[in-house]
């Protein structure tokens, strides 16, 4: 289960994508979540996903 605080969700997920998921669709399939709630979520602390680094900046 993915943390539902916007920050802890931050640490969470460029972790999981550093670690084990080589972009950030295949994560969203794994954990079985839509990639755009991820991007809306984390876009409200000012943070967008970068596919040349895998991470969200």
């Amino acid at each position: 289960m993915m943390p539902k605080d916007p920050v802890m969700l931050l640490s969470y997920v460029n972790t999981q994508l550093r670690d084990f998921y080589p972009s950030l669709a295949e994560f969203c399939a794994a954990m079985e979540t839509e990639e755009s709630d991820l991007r809306e979520k984390l876009a409200l602390i000012d943070y967008e996903y970068d596919e040349k680094t895998n991470q969200f900046v």
